[in-house]
């Protein structure tokens, strides 16, 4: 076994309540992704205001992620906060455009917006955004439900969106 695996602490499964505990899931999660290679990941949310996107750290995890074979799509209603809140996401996403895919949720409630974060490996959904409660799960049945509810969203309710670039013509 590897020495680094094995210090690796395991996903907190259950329920989580709070921004903050909500974000440490995250940031865990995205650490795991690299750790662990994670070949996708669809993170959900409105407008990822609450998310620690723009944090160093999980800047550096995504960017340790980004192998070959790697890819991620994103979902939200308005990437506008996104790009104010977490510049340094949005300048590791222009590095990574090759392997990103954006879409817009089409709609305007943002609590219709599923929350969360997918993998093959692991899942965390916020079933009340405004209060940051959810749970975590790596239970296939968990994983298998949550994919079947983005792909709704991300197939027929969502439409491309946030380029890296704008480029005139």
């Amino acid at each position: 076994m590897d020495d680094a695996n094995a210090a690796a602490p395991a996903l907190p499964e259950g329920r989580f309540e709070g921004r903050e505990d909500f974000r440490q899931r995250v940031r865990d999660a995205l650490a795991a992704a690299a750790r662990e290679g994670w070949g996708e990941l669809i993170l959900a949310d409105a407008d990822f205001i609450d998310w620690p996107l723009g944090e160093r750290d999980v800047v550096d995890s995504l960017q340790q992620w980004s192998r070959t074979g790697r890819r991620c799509t994103l979902l939200a209603l308005d990437y506008a906060e996104l790009v104010r809140r977490h510049p340094r996401f949005v300048q590791w996403r222009r590095q990574w455009d090759h392997i990103i895919t954006c879409r817009k949720a089409m709609g305007s409630d943002p609590l219709a917006v599923p929350s969360a974060l997918w993998s093959p490996a692991w899942v965390l959904q916020r079933r009340d955004p405004v209060r940051s409660v959810g749970t975590t799960d790596s239970e296939p049945g968990r994983r298998v439900q949550l994919r079947e509810t983005l792909d709704e969203w991300l197939e027929r309710k969502s439409s491309p969106a946030f380029p890296a670039s704008v480029l005139g013509l």
